[in-house]
């Protein structure tokens, strides 16, 4: 069956390590995109930290963000929104005061305060830089729970490796674990990991099955590509599922095809063997 729905993660696929995208990869999203074929970036990103990587790229695409709890268009306009309630968002933060220097309350709004959090430090190692690339959408709340006036998107709490991992266990561990969902990447390079707490209906697979149900697109006819926790659901989802090289190691024992790394054009092999289908490309 042909490729009708690309479905492209950014971090560790699109992009490269230096946060770039190369321009083989925009030659086959333009060339699958002059054949018709519908493509989404699928992120954890909110849609404006995303909109810097969708720009280098001068095709239309579709923005999956936040692990699936939005759909946009390229230009704006919001397709579908899953919020986390806010009672439930209250018992989050309540549960996790251990963690709450990682903490922060994400929400949809235009642009001041979408990212809410008790203190932004800007010296803050990798999360430092987050804070700079986001300074216009940051704002503070001290508690934090005096921010959620309204439902957010999600929350999130990101850092080391080890202290996430623990606030993971815990998250899964209180007895309203089934009122969210968990999103979860890790980059055990970069001791870094994050968590968003999102509508227990939401994940990128969840939201890539309700976006091709909606434009009459075959689960058989989706290529997807990732790397992460985070995109295990819609890799699952895909008829043709494609891991990076430089995947978590656990999604590279599912049995799914690999491509090259995101410093060797991997989704550009990818979507030339599977979608234009003329260059060998991936195993």
């Amino acid at each position: 069956m042909p490729v009708e729905l690309i479905a492209l993660d950014i971090d560790g696929t699109l992009l490269s390590s230096r946060f770039t995208v190369s321009e083989r990869n925009r030659a086959a999203i333009a060339e699958a995109t002059r054949r018709g074929i519908e493509v989404a970036l699928v992120t954890g990103r909110r849609y404006d930290f995303a909109m810097p990587v969708a720009l280098q790229i001068d095709s239309p695409l579709t923005m999956i963000v936040n692990n699936g709890a939005l759909v946009r268009t390229k230009q704006g306009e919001t397709l579908v929104c899953h919020l986390l309630p806010r009672d439930t968002a209250l018992r989050v933060l309540q549960a996790t005061q251990t963690w709450r220097d990682a903490a922060s309350v994400v929400f949809d709004r235009p642009l001041a305060n979408q990212v809410m959090m008790e203190k932004i430090d800007i010296n803050d190692g990798i999360r430092g830089a987050y804070y700079k690339w986001n300074k216009p959408f940051l704002g503070e709340s001290k508690p934090l729970e005096t921010c959620l006036t309204e439902d957010p998107i999600q929350v999130m709490f990101s850092g080391a490796v080890r202290p996430i991992g623990a606030a993971e266990q815990a998250l899964r561990g209180v007895q309203f674990a089934d009122e969210f969902a968990l999103a979860v990447t890790t980059y055990p390079s970069k001791d870094f990991a994050m968590i968003d707490v999102i509508n227990p209906q939401v994940s990128k697979g969840t939201a890539l099955a309700e976006w091709a149900a909606l434009r009459g697109i075959s689960r058989d006819a989706i290529l997807a590509i990732g790397d992460n926790h985070n995109d295990e659901a819609m890799l699952s989802f895909a008829g043709i599922p494609v891991v990076m090289e430089n995947a978590v190691p656990e999604l590279k024992t599912r049995g799914w095809h690999v491509t090259h790394t995101n410093d060797n054009d991997g989704v550009a092999a990818a979507i030339e063997r599977f979608a234009l289908r003329e260059f060998p490309g991936c195993a």
